[in-house]
């Protein structure tokens, strides 16, 4: 979009800041979710779009959806089909808007737009996370928050039980957080480091992506860490009865055989229902307790 449509970027903004919060899967009795008032002159600028700026609109719509529903609850998960599947949802509704006459917007005309957008919305969440219609009482106007945290280079290494002087490079941090604290630290200390995350971010050493569809290729990391992130999801999807830990159990094998010979995975939780089946020969386990928690921070060297 160009610098003459930075207002509907804004509008896109207000939209996603109104309904904040609020549980997509609560009833019509106490759901709140609507579109905010779409102007004459903002319904003129959508239908005046051409082909490029459209996808441009939805693809920052998208994003920006995406981050409030990783706001509210990190684990849920969105590999590039349910992305995809997200941006028709929107696409569905720019055409709808497009529809709309822009010398006489009706409200109630807005109105009905915008309960079958949400209902799609919702038909898309539980599609795409399952465990969320379970999660969410109906009742309800707001969700209840299972939000991450952004953590300081230092507690994390305390955590992980890191020596900088043994850092094997090239480093990886895995679910490295939109600020990239931990990346930038250790490149500032000149360690070769590098992140992903599934938010953007312009850092050169950063890539958007989701941590089960990247590619970690053998043998090519000497360190890679991931503190409350990779096994944190890990265990969720081990407890819970529609899990994709299978897909995380191969995943974690792949991590590992990413590894240079004498490098690292460093992560906290610990995941002892895996870490007791791996093959000693190939892999050293070293655990350290964590200061007021039950769980344990793990350190899985790769011997050949």
């Amino acid at each position: 979009m160009t610098d003459s449509d930075g207002n509907i970027k804004q509008h896109i903004k207000e939209q996603i800041s109104f309904n904040s919060g609020k549980n997509l899967l609560a009833d019509d009795q106490v759901n709140s979710l609507r579109l905010i008032e779409v102007t004459e002159s903002l319904v003129e600028k959508i239908q005046q779009m051409d082909p490029e700026s459209e996808k441009e609109m939805i693809d920052f719509l998208t994003d920006e959806a995406l981050q409030e529903f990783c706001r509210v609850n990190q684990y849920f998960s969105f590999n590039t089909e349910s992305v995809n599947e997200l941006k028709a949802v929107y696409s569905d509704l720019n055409q709808k808007i497009r529809g709309l006459n822009s010398n006489a917007t009706n409200q109630a005309e807005l109105n009905a737009i915008s309960q079958d957008h949400y209902r799609s919305l919702c038909d898309w969440l539980v599609h795409t996370n399952a465990f969320a219609g379970t999660m969410y009482s109906s009742d309800q106007e707001y969700a209840q928050p299972v939000a991450c945290s952004e953590y300081t280079p230092d507690l994390q290494l305390n955590i992980l039980q890191i020596d900088l002087k043994k850092l094997l490079e090239p480093v990886l941090d895995v679910g490295c957080g939109r600020e990239l604290n931990l990346v930038n630290y250790l490149r500032d200390n000149g360690i070769e480091t590098y992140g992903i995350d599934r938010f953007d971010n312009e850092n050169p050493y950063y890539e958007k992506t989701d941590w089960l569809e990247y590619n970690f290729e053998p043998e090519k990391w000497g360190s890679i860490i991931s503190n409350l992130g990779f096994s944190n999801h890990f265990i969720h999807h081990n407890l819970r009865a529609d899990g994709n830990y299978r897909e995380y159990a191969q995943k974690y094998m792949e991590i590992l055989q990413s590894l240079k010979i004498h490098g690292t995975f460093y992560y906290a939780p610990d995941l002892p229902f895996i870490e007791k089946h791996l093959d000693k020969t190939k892999y050293q386990y070293t655990g350290y307790s964590i200061e007021g928690s039950e769980f344990k921070t793990s350190q899985i060297t790769k011997r050949t």
